[in-house]
């Protein structure tokens, strides 16, 4: 098992992958990482569409004018939703749940990259999130945060520099 402080250090987003598919146990992994990622009053009210449809997944990358075009060479994406009315918290229950998603791909030494969907959309003014309710049929109560691109890596990257990280941002007790 890898250490939680090389998986973080060796965790980056990934745009470009091979057309290998993912095995169905490694999704199933990635997905129980999700459902097991902590939630305001542990109220798991987030949703998750999993998507290996080629077709789909290119018009899912269409959704919004930019920095989703990656995802059309990714052979799976994972939609990430959740209720508005149910919880307030729903954007960052959504978000834990999307990030420990590509911490465990990266564990089983998958790519990632997330789509942010939430406030993006295309330039007649359509929201991402309309485009994709529609493509995949969510209930109009169900936002879409993003979108996670996940795929065996088309290449490595370096790891992250630890002597590039901003300490100065950190500050004990007062700012």
């Amino acid at each position: 098992m890898t250490r939680f402080e090389e998986l973080v250090q060796k965790r980056r987003s990934h745009r470009t992958f091979t057309q290998e598919m993912i095995d169905a146990e490694d999704v199933k992994t990635i997905l129980r990482a999700a459902l097991m990622s902590p939630t305001s009053k542990g109220n798991r009210s987030w949703q998750f569409v999993v998507v290996d449809d080629k077709l789909l997944i290119e018009k899912l990358s269409d959704a919004k004018d930019m920095g989703g075009q990656f995802l059309k060479n990714a052979p799976l994406a994972i939609v990430v939703l959740g209720n508005p009315s149910v919880n307030d918290c729903w954007v960052e229950d959504c978000s834990i749940a999307a990030v420990s998603m590509q911490y465990q791909a990266e564990q089983l030494g998958l790519g990632s990259c997330w789509a942010q969907m939430r406030n993006r959309g295309l330039s007649d003014g359509t929201s991402a999130d309309e485009v994709i309710r529609g493509i995949l049929d969510i209930p109009e109560e169900l936002s879409v945060l993003c979108v996670i691109g996940v795929g065996h890596k088309a290449s490595e990257r370096k790891l992250q520099d630890e002597e590039a990280l901003r300490w100065e941002n950190v500050h004990v007790n007062v700012f």
